[in-house]
C-alpha cells in the first residue's frame, strides 16, 4: 500500500500534481476538495445559508455522493446526477471552504474518506489529509505557490474551461478563502508537523513529479 497526501492552498496545484504522480506509480487519485465542493453545491442550489450548521445538517440526509473513475478521470456523482465541472465554478469555492469549516459536514464526509484510504494504495490532495485523513502517509506534502502563482493558473484553468473568469475576482476570492481556511477551528489548512512544504511556483508538472516519487523512495 502506498498512500501519499498532499495538501495546500486553492490553485497551489494540488489536483494536477496528485494525478500526475497517481498516473506515474499507477495508484488511485483521490480529489477530496471535490467532495465539499459538491456538499457546497447543494446547499447552495438549495439556497441554504451556508455559514448556518443547523440548516445544512438538516440536509446532509439527503445527499448521497459517489466517485467514479474513468480512466484516470474521478468522477462525482450526487443524488445519481454527474455534476461535472459545475462544482468547479468560482462561487463554489466560496461553499466549499464555508461549509468544510462545519463540524457535522466534516464527519459526514470524514468515514468516506478514510475508507477509501484503507481500501486502495491512494494520493489524495485537499487541506487537511495529513493531519486528520491519512495522518500516517507514507509521504506528507503542502504544496504552495506565490498568491499571483495560484490566481493565474486558477483563472487560466477555468478559461479553459470556458468560465468567464478574470484573473483580479479570482486572485480576491483565493486571498479570502486562504484566510478563512487557514483560521477556521475546525481541521485548519496548515501542514502536518512532518510534511514538506513543497513550493512549485516555478517547477513543470514534471519536475514536481520526479521530486515527489523521489522523496517518496527516500521515505520507503
Amino acid at each position: 500500500m502506498i498512500r501519499i497526501a498532499i495538501d495546500g492552498p486553492s490553485g497551489s496545484g494540488k489536483s494536477t500534481l496528485a494525478k500526475a504522480v497517481a498516473r506515474e506509480l499507477g495508484i488511485i487519485y483521490v480529489d477530496t476538495g471535490a467532495l465539499y465542493r459538491t456538499v457546497g453545491y447543494y446547499v447552495y442550489s438549495n439556497g441554504i445559508d451556508p455559514q448556518c450548521e443547523d440548516a445544512i445538517a438538516k440536509v446532509l440526509p439527503e445527499i448521497n455522493i459517489e466517485l467514479k473513475y474513468e480512466g484516470e478521470t474521478q468522477r462525482v456523482i450526487l443524488n445519481g446526477e454527474d455534476l461535472g465541472d459545475k462544482i468547479r465554478m468560482p462561487e463554489m469555492s466560496m461553499y466549499a471552504s464555508a461549509v468544510s469549516s462545519k463540524p457535522v459536514v466534516r464527519a459526514f464526509l470524514l468515514e468516506m474518506q478514510k475508507s477509501l484510504a484503507r481500501a486502495h494504495s491512494v494520493v489524495m490532495d485537499g487541506r487537511d489529509i495529513g493531519t486528520v485523513i491519512i495522518p500516517d502517509a507514507d509521504l506528507k506534502i503542502f504544496l504552495t505557490a506565490s498568491n499571483e502563482t495560484r490566481a493565474m493558473r486558477r483563472t487560466l484553468e477555468l478559461q479553459e474551461k470556458g468560465v468567464d473568469a478574470k484573473y483580479e475576482d479570482v486572485l480576491a476570492d483565493m486571498i479570502e478563502r486562504d484566510k478563512n481556511d487557514k483560521n477556521r477551528n475546525i481541521a485548519p489548512a496548515v501542514p502536518a508537523d512532518d510534511a514538506i512544504i513543497f513550493d512549485n511556483s516555478v517547477m513543470t508538472v514534471e519536475e514536481s513529479v520526479k521530486e515527489i516519487v523521489r522523496l517518496l523512495n527516500e521515505r520507503k
